[in-house]
């Protein structure tokens, strides 16, 4: 068995549905969100890159994280993702989110200006601080052009171990993650930032994963996270091979294009986005509605 770290499971990388008109579609926003727990989700994770948080106002993006933290109700953990490439900003919204009850911030690593090891290092520790929550380290190299080295990684959590306590590792290399095991004890989280690699990731390490396919199908991927969590890794393989195609397909275009289409077509919600995102190809369309077809979330 793995053992349990604060953050555990599966935890739904959150889309952000809008109505036609380009507003936050609240009523979709809670029936999402008792969707999830019904399926028994670890957790919530509202705001991300799924949750189109770069093109939610300051004032949406709180409104937001208030409404999760609402609609949840304390019925599974909220991390609210509240990063910027701003270190002040950060802290801002990772107050507001401390204020507004959730469990933990997400905190991406700075976009654009590209910090070294050492700006990354204060960044993270300024916002761990004075944020007022817990944080799980967000590494996604290939949005944010800048990697979050193991060892900085490392280093917070020994400077900081009440502050800094988990890292969503989404570079999309399994080895990482041995490497990180290798020099964090044994309660910091280590979550998943792709499905298609929850399965590797726990096999050598992992504790769960920050999921989008959850969106779609929460009961399942929550059932993959527990087998492997169980030592049931030839059932975990089972469950990773049936859902394997509708993790592929979920990033056919840009995330979260493919699964604002896919909860689309199941009735959940518009597929509506905002500017510069764009609705998925006609031919990408056919593609996603055969595999959810094939899973029968589709006629």
């Amino acid at each position: 068995m793995i053992a349990a770290t604060m953050f555990t499971g599966c935890y739904t990388a959150l889309v952000t549905p809008f109505t036609k008109s380009g507003a936050v579609d609240e009523p979709r926003l809670q029936a999402l969100v008792e969707a999830q727990i019904k399926a028994g989700v670890a957790g919530l994770v509202p705001c991300g890159t799924t949750g189109e948080a770069p093109t939610l106002s300051h004032a949406e993006h709180n409104h937001v994280v208030e409404l999760v933290v609402r609609f949840a109700a304390k019925r599974c953990q909220v991390i609210a993702g509240t990063g910027s490439n701003s270190t002040d900003e950060a802290i801002e919204m990772t107050r507001h989110a401390a204020a507004a009850g959730a469990d933990a911030s997400l905190q991406v690593s700075p976009y654009y200006n590209k910090p070294t090891q050492a700006g990354l290092y204060a960044h993270f520790r300024r916002i761990a601080e004075d944020g007022g929550l817990p944080i799980v380290i967000y590494n996604i190299p290939g949005r944010c052009g800048v990697d979050v080295a193991n060892e900085t990684t490392a280093k917070l959590r020994r400077d900081l171990p009440q502050r800094v306590v988990g890292l969503k590792e989404a570079t999309g290399n399994v080895d990482r993650v041995s490497q990180l095991r290798q020099l964090v004890d044994k309660d910091f989280a280590i979550l998943s930032g792709d499905d298609g690699l929850t399965l590797p990731m726990m096999a050598v390490g992992a504790q769960g994963v920050i999921s989008v396919a959850s969106n779609v199908m929460p009961r399942e991927v929550t059932a993959l996270v527990q087998a492997a969590l169980k030592g049931d890794f030839v059932a975990a393989k089972a469950m990773h091979a049936r859902l394997y195609p509708l993790f592929k397909d979920l990033f056919i275009e840009t995330n979260p294009g493919p699964v604002k289409a896919a909860l689309a077509m199941m009735g959940q919600i518009e597929e509506a986005y905002r500017l510069p995102l764009v609705p998925l190809s006609e031919a990408n369309k056919v593609a996603l509605r055969k595999t959810l077809a094939a899973l029968g979330l589709v006629q």
